[in-house]
């Protein structure tokens, strides 16, 4: 099943509340644009996100002289697009090593990401090398080998409340030294307390930015598509803390709205790279904004 059919399915309870404020109006007139901006905020793009998206809508309706429904879905779909397009959708794997260093909160589905990633790299041709340095949460490195067999890759891994900076510091040069093309870096969920985490964060950067200065560094926040608004927040201590590049959205298989995706990108300019639409190995995706619009709306 391709990308297209397997989010349409996630998302099929959010395209019918959104195309049923398509097939309910015959003009695009007021009533149509505040129903509109009803189902979008119910779709989790929040207050702010699905005013600018309706306001851009009347714009367009305006400049290009649209008159039917139909034209007002197929602009829509041209706006959201637009939203979502704030940055390449893809890793920037273009050294060898690259380093992916995946950060978010506890439960979102980190360490199940990360085999993800590791096994749709290692289906690209790509030797891909997994960093336990979540050494916070006892359980989290064991998790990670499990995935590390199951897709076929090697770990590098240290004993629990090790320090993280330390694996990292293992991982880049067994990296160097087997000729790995990314390391993929998981981190602690959760610390005491904001401090303590911007701290071990700002730390695992300078070890990678002093034992590979030239190398490519995505930082990919990894968010429960279920969350909603709460997402969004997330995303935004992330984004202070670690200058995140990239999000991967997990969970997007029936109970998640979807407009959250949509949300983040326009709110903080932070592509979406990849969503999970199940617990299979292969149920993480590249993103395609096109597609996604396309089943949402």
């Amino acid at each position: 099943m391709g990308f297209f059919e397997k989010i349409k399915s996630g998302l099929a309870k959010t395209a019918s509340t959104i195309g049923g404020v398509f097939t309910g109006f015959s003009e695009l007139d007021d009533e149509f644009y505040e129903e509109l901006e009803e189902s979008l905020i119910l779709a989790d793009l929040g207050v702010d996100t699905a005013v600018k998206a309706v306001e851009a809508l009347r714009q367009k309706v305006k400049e290009e002289k649209l008159k039917t429904v139909e034209e007002g879905r197929r602009a829509l779909k041209d706006v959201l697009v637009d939203m979502l397009n704030v940055g390449s959708a893809k890793l920037d794997l273009s050294t060898r090593p690259s380093v992916v260093l995946v950060i978010g909160v506890n439960g979102v589905g980190k360490t199940t990401t990360i085999g993800k990633i590791a096994n749709l790299l290692k289906l690209q041709g790509k030797k891909v090398l997994l960093c336990a340095a979540d050494t916070f949460r006892a359980a989290a490195a064991d998790q990670l080998e499990i995935w590390a067999t199951r897709s076929g890759v090697e770990i590098i891994r240290q004993g629990e409340g090790a320090d993280p900076a330390s694996v990292v510091y293992d991982a880049i040069s067994a990296a160097k030294a087997r000729g790995s093309d990314v390391i993929l870096c998981d981190t602690a969920g959760r610390l005491h307390n904001k401090q303590n985490l911007m701290n071990e964060l700002a730390k695992i950067s300078r070890i990678i930015d002093r034992e590979l200065p030239t190398a490519s560094k995505e930082v990919l926040l990894v968010l429960d598509g279920t969350t909603g608004q709460n997402g969004l927040i997330q995303a935004r201590q992330f984004q202070e803390i670690a200058g995140v590049t990239g999000i991967a959205l997990t969970k997007l298989d029936g109970t998640a709205k979807g407009g959250i995706v949509i949300a983040v990108a326009d709110s903080l300019q932070i592509p979406v790279k990849f969503v999970g639409v199940g617990e299979k190995i292969d149920d993480l995706m590249e993103f395609q904004a096109k597609e996604f619009v396309e089943a949402l709306v």
